[in-house]
């Protein structure tokens, strides 16, 4: 089984990569094979909605958007851990994954998601809301643990501190090698949930 893990931070090691890498730490010890892709310093540009992706395979910019896509129609979860700018995740997460959600052509149903805020104080809780919206509106189960996956730190390396957090991080990380173990297991004797044929309705007809 593999995980895919996201750090939004324009940072390659700062206090985001110190919460993803308990997570993935903590995985790894659970048998999980884990792949940690840094986008936070990468010039990913927002949707323009040309409607590409629409009749091609993937989105028409050929970055790691395209390649995270790969990765994780392979994968059994995925992670995001973003900074908080402005009570949001960083402006490159969120080009990242609107893209990345509205493009991929594969099914992500029961693939396992979960979401990481890191932040010097506030705008954690409405950033993790706002991650977890690209898993719910995807059929894909939410990873709970003890506390929302919050870790706080300004400075660089002030994550290490945060001794609830990083535990936080790795209650998180056993909740979600048993959520995609047991998915695994519901798969073989019962396979994926029964769907309908997609309903669409707008306020204005």
């Amino acid at each position: 089984m593999k995980v895919i893990l996201l750090n939004g931070s324009p940072h390659a090691e700062g206090n985001t990569y110190i919460a993803l890498h308990e997570v993935e730490k903590e995985l790894q010890k659970q048998g999980i094979e884990t792949e940690l892709i840094q986008v936070g310093n990468q010039n990913v540009r927002g949707c323009m909605a040309c409607g590409y992706c629409g009749t091609h395979d993937g989105c028409v910019f050929q970055d790691v958007v395209n390649e995270i896509a790969k990765k994780l129609e392979a994968a059994d979860g995925l992670v995001v851990g973003a900074p908080v700018h402005y009570a949001s995740a960083s402006a490159a997460t969120i080009a990242v994954l609107d893209r990345l959600f509205y493009s991929m052509k594969f099914d992500p149903t029961m693939k396992v998601g979960a979401s990481v805020a890191v932040a010097r104080r506030g705008g954690t809780t409405a950033t993790f809301d706002e991650l977890n919206k690209y898993f719910t509106i995807s059929n894909m189960p939410v990873v709970p643990s003890q506390y929302w996956n919050i870790v706080h730190g300004r400075a660089p390396g002030d994550a290490e501190q945060d001794a609830e957090g990083l535990q936080t991080m790795r209650t998180l990380a056993r909740n979600m090698a048993f959520l995609m173990k047991s998915i695994a297991l519901g798969k073989e004797q019962f396979g994926l949930p029964e769907k309908e044929e997609r309903v669409w309705t707008h306020f204005i007809r």
